[in-house]
């Protein structure tokens, strides 16, 4: 599926760039939409696909928790403002859906007092996001019908799933982290201008700052599911198709 997803993002550049270069090296080349980006704000919408795992720091040195990743999907509004006339300010509000698997390694229960069996070892992390994102669009000389452009920025993420206020833990099966995460983004991305609307395919890194994870309620720290985490942390590449 991700390779089928980055095959998808770049046979849409790929796609653009041969159609523009049509316009590049003919005779009379024919520029579209050629005064929309010089407008002081527009709107447009998003769909698209993401990936999340967790990036785990462990106090004492064990075998990983295993991540399995699935592909989610997103979908979102976008409001730019233009700054200047390569440098625009984003806003994309959206709803991000996206499931983690961790499968913890039996070393983590040799100390506790929990049995290692099917249950235990896994835990199931279902997400449903409402994400923040507030960007610099850095966007590069228009060629043709194609314009490059660079994101980067801060965002805030709304965890719908987050259980933080639940008293029920790990021990019973309650898998829980923090309801608002800081972040920062870096991605890229193209526009591709046709007749009547803009298509622009990105790619996008995003990584939290912060440690998302809440401690189980264990007296003697002794929790084979958060015991040994110094610190859990989302990251997640995001594949947008905006329209605009």
């Amino acid at each position: 599926m991700k390779k089928l997803l980055v095959f998808l993002f770049f046979a849409s550049i790929l796609y653009g760039y041969g159609q523009g270069s049509k316009n590049i090296f003919s005779r009379d080349p024919i520029i579209n939409l050629e005064n929309f980006q010089k407008k002081d704000i527009y709107f447009g919408f998003y769909l698209g696909f993401n990936s999340y795992d967790f990036k785990i720091d462990y106090k004492d040195q064990t075998p990983d928790i295993l991540v399995k990743k699935t592909t989610g999907f997103n979908v979102g509004i976008i409001a730019d403002l233009r700054l200047q006339e390569y440098i625009n300010l984003r806003f994309e509000p959206g709803l991000y859906y996206t499931k983690r698997d961790l499968f913890y390694p039996q070393s983590d229960f040799t100390e506790t007092n929990q049995p290692f069996n099917a249950t235990n070892k896994f835990r199931e992390v279902n997400s449903t996001y409402i994400h923040f994102p507030l960007l610099l669009k850095l966007s590069s000389l228009r060629t043709g019908n194609i314009r490059p452009y660079l994101l980067t920025g801060l965002s805030a993420t709304l965890n719908l799933s987050s259980n933080a206020k639940l008293i029920d833990d790990n021990f019973q099966q309650k898998f829980r982290v923090k309801t608002w995460t800081p972040n920062y983004e870096l991605g890229l991305g193209i526009d591709l201008f046709s007749e009547y609307f803009i298509f622009s395919p990105s790619i996008r890194g995003v990584f939290s700052l912060k440690d998302e994870l809440i401690r189980d309620n264990a007296s003697n720290g002794l929790s084979p599911w958060t015991g040994n985490i110094d610190s859990m942390k989302s990251r997640a590449v995001f594949i947008n198709f905006s329209f605009h």
